[in-house]
């Protein structure tokens, strides 16, 4: 039996532009994304990025970046909303 061939789904693709592209701009580690939703003007990316780190690591400083891409995955703007050290745990 033949080996199928998964494509990677439109949304993945977005998500790795938002990351290689905000890596790039700030130089940081971009840890993850927690967020992408469709808006009027093409995608919202909420990244988790490493901005300082400490030992312990519980202690190291984090932020929440805003990242917003048209429909071809192209970054059109970026913000950091947020904050934070890892083990704050609250929701905003």
């Amino acid at each position: 039996m033949a080996e199928q061939k998964r494509e990677t789904s439109p949304i993945v693709k977005l998500g790795r532009a938002a990351v290689e592209q905000l890596a790039e701009l700030t130089g940081q580690k971009v840890e993850g994304l927690s967020g992408i939703h469709r808006n009027d003007d093409g995608w919202l990316v909420t990244a988790e990025v490493l901005e300082l780190r400490r030992i312990p690591e519980t202690t190291d400083v984090m932020a929440t970046y805003e990242v917003t891409l048209d429909d071809d995955g192209s970054l059109t703007g970026y913000r950091r909303a947020r904050r934070y050290t890892r083990a704050q745990t609250e929701e905003f």
